[in-house]
């Protein structure tokens, strides 16, 4: 797959080209996406996807962003295995804001972009202040339009928003079901203050590209980068009882039966089961009897689990 930024000096050859977000990637996303595979397949046309870094709304009104479920690299690695030819990210500023919802269709979508068959959710909104809508694209003698009704699962439509939801109850199961996979988070292994090897504990440090991510909490996971799939035990949050938190959330990973170096590898973390919410404890040695129970309970929970249906 080739990476574009900005659609300005694209050069894109004609194309097929769907739109979005696609943050997370679940099961709508992918519905989209075989959707643009079958008709670029059928036109004899690369499958193209014009995608916005940042989120519009972490523009506008980042206080009330949602939490990302994908950052840019992991969306760049989701969308190659889907099959796409072309991914284009626009940053998404003021600027780009404030383009004509006729300029964003003639001059991006059509002269800059080569599109010849648009693919977009059917409540897609574009151009300044959204006035764009399915209709106007499809006023284009230029452009074929289709746009895909929400996907409903179990009379529920999938969204990023219902998977922020579940993953922010601890309902991972819900989630994976949402996506199609388990939920993950992927990133570079990275140094810490070694109080896991203090306390018997040793964890990766998985180098964070979320400032808010959709889960908080002790989790079991499987993590995948090293050769295999490794099971362990996963911290996603604030370290309360070390030093009296941190101001930014950190994910910290115990692999079981591992003891290897393995700064700056890249791992994938699957987040399995909840087990608890982070607590601040007394001292330390109270943090390490918990860690122990958690251990002893993802441990239990690998020995029994069933096949995840997804």
């Amino acid at each position: 797959m080739r990476v574009v930024r900005g659609a300005t000096g694209a050069n894109l050859p004609p194309c097929v080209l769907a739109i979005g977000n696609f943050d997370g990637l679940h099961l709508g996303h992918q519905a989209l996406l075989r959707q643009l595979r079958g008709e670029a397949q059928s036109r004899g046309l690369p499958a193209a996807v014009l995608t916005f870094e940042p989120h519009p709304r972490e523009l506008f009104a980042p206080e009330q962003a949602p939490a990302r479920l994908t950052s840019l690299r992991e969306k760049i690695e989701l969308l190659a295995a889907a099959g796409v030819d072309y991914l284009v990210v626009q940053r998404f500023d003021r600027r780009f804001a404030a383009v004509e919802a006729e300029a964003f269709r003639d001059d991006v979508l059509v002269s800059h972009l080569n599109a010849r068959y648009v693919l977009v959710g059917d409540d897609f909104r574009f151009g300044r202040q959204r006035r764009g809508d399915i209709s106007l694209l499809q006023a284009s003698p230029a452009l074929a339009v289709h746009g895909l009704p929400e996907i409903q699962h179990r009379d529920e439509r999938i969204s990023s928003t219902a998977v922020r939801a579940a993953l922010a109850a601890g309902e991972l199961d819900h989630a994976a079901r949402l996506l199609g996979r388990p939920y993950s988070i992927s990133g570079r292994v990275v140094g810490g203050d070694r109080i896991g090897r203090e306390l018997g504990f040793p964890t990766a440090n998985i180098q964070l590209k979320h400032n808010r991510p959709p889960l908080l909490g002790i989790f079991v996971v499987e993590v995948h980068g090293l050769g295999g799939v490794r099971q362990g035990v996963a911290s996603l949050g604030f370290r309360p009882t070390i030093r009296g938190g941190d101001l930014l959330p950190k994910l910290e990973v115990h692999l079981f039966d591992f003891n290897e170096e393995i700064y700056r590898r890249h791992l994938r973390v699957d987040f399995l089961v909840k087990l608890r919410d982070e607590e601040k404890y007394p001292d330390l040695d109270a943090l390490k009897a918990q860690i122990a129970r958690d251990c002893e309970a993802a441990r239990a929970w690998f020995a029994a689990k069933e096949p995840l249906i997804v």
